[in-house]
């Protein structure tokens, strides 16, 4: 795997942009939802068995976290906060892009190997969530 930073190519998707929109659009969705005081979202799962799903607690965290009570949110749901973390950062890095017409960062050459690992990271850090929600599954 490769990083490499270069300018857009006449053409090209631009990958800032299109995330950073759908970034801000659905912050703004989620924060009119919430404003209208329409129902929060059930979860199947949850109402069949009683247990947490993978994604359980993942509004309350996302709301703790856009309040600021970024423990209350890594308590909710750690995978959903470490996301969250890595999604504003990723919006500043899209915007400073857009703003200042620089050089994109895109990841080239995956071997693999690579792909493999990176595969058994994803699976691994969603069944580590999932057992740390089943272990506090009282909480929801």
């Amino acid at each position: 795997m490769r990083f490499v930073r270069r300018n857009l190519v006449p053409g090209e998707l631009d990958y800032e942009l299109v995330w950073l929109g759908v970034s801000l659009g659905s912050l703004g969705f989620a924060a009119l939802w919430l404003a209208f005081g329409l129902p929060w979202p059930r979860c199947l799962f949850h109402d069949l068995t009683g247990l947490p799903c993978l994604t359980c607690g993942a509004t309350r965290s996302a709301i703790a976290f856009f309040h600021g009570k970024f423990l209350m949110a890594l308590k909710w749901n750690p995978l959903i906060f470490g996301t969250l973390c890595g999604l504003s950062v990723f919006n500043v890095y899209a915007l400073a892009a857009l703003v200042f017409h620089a050089p994109r960062l895109r990841i080239h050459r995956f071997t693999i190997i690579e792909k493999l690992c990176l595969r058994a990271a994803v699976v691994t850090l969603l069944l580590a969530n999932w057992i740390y929600l089943l272990i506090n599954w009282r909480a929801y």
